[in-house]
């Protein structure tokens, strides 16, 4: 930041400067860079415009400004990609011309070099450099907040800003179009690299010549061995990429967890048992066709787990049918057995009334008799 303070205070004070400290965001996953608001408001136009970026050696990269997100969008990842930019490197940005800054950088990683960037600024030997606490008459310094500084910026490397250090939204990654993505070769960033050439899937023939290409960098080393493995015995089951058609500008990163769980997911379908949870089913289910929003072919998957949920839940629709039907029939044994106990005691009654009549039938006879044999 010393540095990079030096390089800044030597600039013409006619032009207006500010300098920027490279967060993880800038540099990687959603490279994305926010001008001081101050800064934007004073100096860049009110609209959406072509930003030009002069590095130091007059080599021009055009970029997208976006006033509403007051930042740099497309155009700035082949910027830092180009130039190996990584976390914690110090960027002076000297607004020349309308909308045309030169960039200075320094490094993190080599504070002895600094890019050139104070030998191209090409000061006068014979005019003493100027103290670094001291500020040149007329020149103005910006914060990371945008607010104007008396001095040059002295930022704590801790601190970092909580929109620019937190998570990438989905509609933020969206804006970083693959087509703004300069050709530098087969440059390596963090085991992400581009692809020389394009990948028809009629042309892989073994695992060895399987390549995971997304919009044009291959992210094999995203996804482990035994999940890559896994992965093209399900693209030669569809003889294609399932993942050829994701969105465009889709971060790396998180295209490479949705193939990992894709895998996951279909190997749960294969390991899955009538007895499997109908929240796992549901889960799965609506993991997938997210991932079918977003591009990825899984449509044999769902289709799959379609059947399986029928098969299971028809076998549990019929359990449940046949345990209803026992309940009643057992219902109906509790009935009748109170029924048949009603009978029971109307036949004790009926045997009870007959034995009686049975005792008063004897002296009817007798009576009977003596009436028969009475005198006339």
């Amino acid at each position: 930041m010393k540095r990079a303070q030096e390089v800044q205070a030597n600039l013409a004070a006619k032009f207006p400067s500010f300098v920027k400290l490279m967060l993880q965001s800038h540099v990687t996953g959603g490279f994305w860079l926010s001008f001081p608001k101050q800064f934007s408001d004073l100096h860049l136009p009110k609209h959406d415009d072509t930003v030009i970026l002069v590095d130091e050696s007059d080599e021009q990269h055009k970029v997208k400004y976006l006033v509403e997100k007051n930042g740099l969008s497309a155009g700035w990842r082949g910027f830092a990609i180009a130039h190996k930019l990584l976390e914690r490197d110090v960027l002076v940005f000297q607004l020349v011309q309308h909308c045309k800054f030169k960039v200075y950088i320094v490094r993190a990683n080599g504070l002895t070099e600094i890019d050139g960037a104070i030998g191209l600024l090409i000061l006068d030997a014979s005019v003493k450099p100027m103290d670094v606490d001291q500020t040149e008459k007329g020149m103005t310094f910006y914060s990371e907040e945008g607010e104007k500084c008396s001095e040059p910026l002295a930022v704590d490397f801790h601190q970092c800003n909580a929109e620019e250090n937190g998570m990438v939204t989905l509609s933020t990654v969206a804006e970083q179009s693959g087509n703004d993505i300069d050709e530098f070769g087969s440059e390596v960033l963090e085991g992400i690299r581009f692809s020389e050439s394009s990948v028809d899937f009629k042309d892989i023939n073994s695992i060895e010549n399987f390549t995971i290409l997304v919009h044009g960098l291959v992210i094999d080393s995203e996804i482990p061995p035994h999940l890559q493995s896994k992965y093209y015995d399900l693209c030669c089951s569809q003889n294609a990429f399932l993942h050829d058609r994701l969105l465009d500008g889709l971060n790396c990163k998180l295209a490479a967890g949705i193939i990992c769980e894709t895998v996951n997911i279909a190997d749960a379908i294969r390991a899955s048992k009538l007895t499997t949870s109908r929240d796992n089913f549901t889960t799965w289910d609506n993991t997938l066709k997210a991932f079918e929003k977003l591009g990825m072919n899984v449509e044999f998957l769902c289709a799959r787990l379609d059947r399986l949920v029928s098969f299971a839940f028809d076998v549990e629709r019929v359990l449940g049918s046949k345990r209803l039907e026992r309940v009643q029939a057992e219902e109906e044994i509790r009935t009748l057995e109170a029924k048949l106990l009603q009978v029971k005691e109307s036949m004790q009654n009926l045997d009870e009334e007959i034995e009686g009549l049975k005792g008063k039938n004897k002296t009817l006879e007798v009576k009977f008799r003596e009436e028969a044999n009475a005198p006339w």
